[in-house]
């Protein structure tokens, strides 16, 4: 079967049609670029060019080749470039495990970052919970997640990205709707809806914690997994709840969020990958946000 050099020395010459410049502009003599057309016509069984001691044309099989020869070694080159890019980080493509709650402002703000500055790479987006993220990085699955945690697991890097307070979420006509900042004590005896101790295993641990050290046991009426649900709920006067701060971009009718006073319990959201990860693309992306969001 013929090969790229071979391909290479026929458009040069069918290019030139004259083996002597064809041979300077391969940087080699003439007998061996000879050499390797003749070698190519053997393997095609085919004759591409027509030579007298004066002339080189092209026969017309010669020309139609000649085209196709160019888009060969074109697509070639492109393709060792390209590998070498992503050998580089360059270029290539990323998974990102992500939660609901991270798509609600910073995710939008990373792609639009990424999208302008690392260009030929591309984010393939899944959406999961903390604990698959954490199993999911574990069987190289995806590459990064925007996760939050109690703790960082042995094996991981991370970096902090959000830092938020948790709002309250009352319905509109409860009393804790307007009037002075709610303290920790009016949600004593409030039915409480919170998140699932399994999914959002986070914001159900920061809640719980929240009032054990004010010495409060809450009223948990409901249990659910995603921010939005629990919005809805509260639209639905199930309860109250507390929920991140990014959540008021859903802008849930019939529902008023609030600050508390005093210091309210604060969320974290972090970029984590396994530190086995062997994408060479992943070190741009890291490299991004830690200088365009870490706190």
């Amino acid at each position: 079967m013929f090969d790229l050099k071979q391909l290479r020395c026929f458009i040069a010459v069918g290019e030139e049609l004259h083996f002597g410049r064809a041979a300077r502009r391969m940087n080699m003599t003439q007998p061996p670029l000879s050499r390797q057309i003749q070698m190519l016509e053997f393997e095609l069984q085919l004759q591409l060019l027509s030579r007298t001691s004066r002339s080189v044309r092209l026969t017309p099989a010669g020309k139609a080749f000649l085209r196709e020869s160019i888009r060969i070694v074109a697509i070639s080159e492109a393709a060792a470039v390209n590998a070498r890019r992503i050998a580089q980080g360059q270029a290539g493509m990323i998974r990102l495990g992500f939660t609901a709650g991270s798509s609600y402002e910073f995710l939008p703000k990373l792609l639009s970052r990424s999208s302008s500055s690392l260009k030929d790479i591309e984010i393939i987006l899944t959406e999961m919970v903390s604990k698959q993220q954490v199993e999911a990085l574990r069987a190289n699955a995806i590459d990064a997640g925007l996760h939050r945690f109690s703790f960082l697991p042995d094996g991981f890097e991370s970096i902090c990205v959000v830092r938020e307070n948790m709002l309250l979420a009352v319905p509109q006509h409860h009393r804790l709707a307007k009037g002075r900042l709610p303290e920790g004590g009016d949600l004593s005896g409030e039915p409480l809806i919170t998140f699932s101790p399994r999914d959002g295993y986070y914001f159900y641990h920061l809640i719980d914690s929240f009032f054990a050290s004010l010495s409060i046991s809450p009223r948990y009426v409901q249990h659910v997994s995603q921010i939005h649900s629990i919005l809805a709920l509260v639209s639905a006067g199930m309860g109250i709840a507390l929920i991140p701060e990014s959540a008021r971009l859903l802008r849930y009718r019939g529902i008023v969020l609030r600050k508390m006073k005093y210091e309210p319990p604060c969320a974290e959201l972090h970029l984590v990958w396994s530190k086995d990860c062997d994408n060479p693309a992943l070190p741009a992306l890291v490299q991004l946000v830690r200088q365009s969001f870490k706190l």
